[in-house]
């Protein structure tokens, strides 16, 4: 076990889901942080309430390091975010080139704020499931910002912070193999059951992979890369 403890980011998702197990299985101590800015899925609160309690059921082991989760109101975020996240907005892609699903600032701020919350629970280790392999082109997903972030919230709270992305360099297909490794069949089930991705917060809609629209480019990515691991596994 590592030192320090750790704070996972977790957001209900399937990537947020994945890094939660890969830290319980690797500190003794570990807590979540959520946040509600608004978004058009944020039925995705109510699901990873849902999903903490059911890990402590499904691996008790895991339970007993699991512990205060965080929810922090960041709603000034989605007001001042003209996103397809934040408003009823068709999802398209704008002229930057970047889907206009991406809120400018979300994973700054959010990092920011874990470290602020770690900062005062004497946490070292936070724990993001960013990716820069199978990702919309977020600039504020890539390895590069999550390094240069780590720095600067290490200089600017005078303090030793790491920052971990365990699915930084890895696809759809190889998160799913890697909640195989993490928690086997359980984990897998776990997380198609009561994780939720899709932007549209959708969950009356129930696919191999999960609960969501099935359309939008996150039930997308999910679909796909479930069916990649699904063949091989």
């Amino acid at each position: 076990m590592s030192d320090g403890g750790a704070l996972v980011l977790f957001s209900g998702g399937q990537d947020s889901a994945t890094c939660l197990a890969w830290a319980l299985s690797r500190f003794d101590r570990v807590e979540t942080i959520g946040f509600d800015y608004g978004q058009r899925h944020r039925i995705e609160l109510d699901v990873r309430t849902r999903f903490l309690g059911e890990i402590r059921t499904a691996f008790p082991q895991w339970g007993q390091r699991l512990g205060n989760d965080h929810l922090l109101d960041l709603s000034s975020l989605g007001r001042i975010s003209d996103t397809a996240l934040t408003t009823g907005a068709t999802i398209a892609f704008a002229k930057s080139g970047l889907p206009n699903t991406f809120v400018p600032g979300r994973n700054l701020l959010f990092l920011t704020y874990a470290g602020a919350i770690a900062y005062r629970r004497e946490i070292k280790h936070l724990v993001t499931g960013v990716c820069e392999t199978d990702y919309s082109g977020y600039p504020d997903c890539r390895d590069d910002t999550i390094k240069v972030v780590q720095v600067a919230l290490n200089l600017g709270m005078d303090k030793r912070f790491v920052i971990h992305t365990p699915l930084m360099l890895i696809d759809k297909a190889a998160t799913w193999s890697l909640a195989t490794q993490l928690g086997g069949l359980p984990l897998v089930e776990l997380i198609v059951e009561h994780s939720h991705t899709c932007y549209e917060g959708d969950r009356t809609q129930r696919h191999a992979w999960g609960y969501g629209c099935g359309a939008c480019p996150a039930c997308n990515l999910r679909a796909q890369g479930y069916a990649i691991w699904a063949s091989d596994a």
